[in-house]
């Protein structure tokens, strides 16, 4: 099995000078970037680097998830953003799943099970966790055949790898950010091996979210609904 590693940046450039020296690039059979139309330096920094750039003709991170398949060879694909959200460290880890256990399709870093945390969990209100657990509630609910034996704890996290075939398989359409939330719903409606290790997400380095919560939160609930209506894509 080849694995590759994709960076998914958009204006990254603070982030990508705190963590660069800890992705282990070096530890995977390719490695590129995939950029949405960074204007910061964040080009120029992975061009120093001669790292391979991928750059997108069209926005939306499913279009990044699509595209980055379309440009590689490797049979695995890990997604990390280096935006502070993410641990590097993790990265290894997701991918020894996958060496582990290979009968796997999708392997999470989830910030919600046991021994992970979440941004939030240091605040008294934590209205996006609250808001995922609700998505995850609804995909566990109405799509997981295994929901006594393996619930999914953070279907929407986009720090995860997947294997080629798998994503093939699950054609997905989605734009935007609802890429990973569809991806995991899909992947439950064909009975796909799902697992999720513990992860720390740290505070975001530089910049806000682009996700903002109240826009997101309606797309995420439009996939849903989509998703319940449609049978299962061919």
């Amino acid at each position: 099995m080849n694995f590759g590693l994709v960076i998914l940046t958009l204006n990254e450039i603070d982030g990508l000078r705190e963590l660069w020296n800890k992705i282990p690039y070096y530890k995977f059979d390719e490695y590129f970037v995939v950029d949405g139309g960074s204007t910061d330096g964040t080009l120029k920094f992975f061009q120093k680097k001669n790292v391979r750039i991928v750059g997108q003709s069209k926005k939306g991170r499913g279009e990044a998830f699509r595209l980055a398949f379309q440009k590689s060879y490797s049979d695995i694909l890990i997604f990390y953003s280096p935006d502070g959200n993410e641990d590097p460290l993790d990265i290894i880890r997701i991918k020894n799943e996958f060496k582990k256990k290979e009968y796997l399709d999708l392997v999470i870093a989830s910030r919600m099970m046991k021994n992970a945390k979440n941004e939030e969990d240091d605040q008294i209100i934590k209205f996006r966790k609250w808001a995922n657990n609700i998505f995850n509630l609804f995909a566990n609910l109405f799509f997981n055949r295994n929901l006594s034996g393996n619930y999914i704890t953070d279907s929407i996290n986009g720090f995860r790898g997947i294997k080629r075939g798998s994503f093939n398989n699950l054609n997905l359409d989605a734009l935007g950010y609802t890429i990973e939330y569809q991806a995991t719903i899909r992947a439950l409606k064909k009975g796909m091996k799902i697992v999720e290790i513990p992860t720390v997400e740290g505070p975001r380095i530089g910049g806000e979210s682009y996700a903002k919560s109240i826009p997101t939160g309606i797309k995420f609930l439009k996939c849903l609904i989509r998703e319940l209506v449609i049978s299962n894509p061919k």
